[in-house]
């Protein structure tokens, strides 16, 4: 059932005045792949005009996370206690980045993890699209997420951990 419409069908943001405060965590990753013929390598330091793209991409994700509830109608505007993002070289040509949120309230940190994981892919796509328009996100994925009415872990098959 979604929980985003009210019994008239219409859009409405859900009333968490009755859950329970819990910690809440979720971590979201992303991938960003370049052509091969960029000549990007993996484990190699990406420094372009505009800045250092791997720790530009690291306080971008952390701004986008801060801000979802201003970016997705509905999403409540949440303190976040922690926001980490990780960007490293996966596969050849391939930058990971992962997210993860921390909160204590009513609600869950999904989208949180998630727009930070996305804005921080997007903002590498920005300082490197003078290599290529070929670059990729793909994959802007939840991993996990604890707190609320039940656990996921991707890595388990979306079971309950």
């Amino acid at each position: 059932m979604l929980t985003h419409v009210d019994k008239a069908n219409r859009p409405t943001m859900v009333d968490v005045g009755d859950k329970v405060v819990t910690t809440r965590t979720a971590v979201a990753r992303a991938r960003v792949v370049f052509p091969a013929d960029t000549m990007v390598r993996s484990g190699e330091v990406l420094r372009t005009k505009k800045g250092p793209v791997f720790d530009t991409a690291i306080i971008a994700g952390v701004m986008g996370a801060k801000r979802t509830h201003e970016l997705i109608p509905f999403c409540h505007p949440l303190p976040l206690e922690s926001c980490s993002i990780k960007v490293e070289w996966g596969a050849p040509n391939e930058v990971v980045i992962e997210c993860s949120v921390r909160a204590t309230h009513k609600t869950g940190v999904e989208m949180e993890a998630l727009t930070g994981a996305a804005t921080a892919a997007l903002t590498i796509y920005d300082m490197c699209k003078a290599l290529s328009h070929g670059i990729e996100i793909r994959d802007v994925t939840l991993v996990s997420k604890t707190g609320g009415k039940r656990d996921y872990d991707k890595a388990v098959g979306g079971a309950a951990t």
